[in-house]
């Protein structure tokens, strides 16, 4: 069964910096995931219900069940990708593993 983790950034206390960083090092890394099917990222435009715009960037990674991507994470490239998950990641930042229906 397909899981999807996604990952929510908080604001960033430099947007551009961030910015920079995530697209020239972080989402190279993610690419590099072995058994990753589909990488999605964007950035948090607005809150619709009108409460305050606490992420700024999701990223979803699919893969094709569980242990896929418990290899993935466990291989010198997820390594690296969740070493610089922890040295980007504004406080607050939140993973979680998503289970897709269909």
């Amino acid at each position: 069964m397909t899981v999807k983790l996604v990952v929510l950034y908080t604001v960033p206390s430099d947007p551009a910096e961030f910015e920079q960083h995530y697209h020239a090092v972080h989402a190279p890394l993610v690419h590099k995931l072995p058994g990753l099917q589909r990488f999605e990222t964007g950035t948090i435009s607005t809150a619709l219900d009108g409460g305050e715009r606490t992420y700024h960037r999701v990223a979803e990674l699919y893969f094709a069940d569980e242990a896929a991507m418990s290899a993935a994470f466990g291989s010198a490239e997820g390594a690296a990708t969740a070493q610089d998950y922890g040295q980007i990641a504004p406080p607050g930042s939140r993973m979680f593993v998503e289970v897709v229906d269909g």
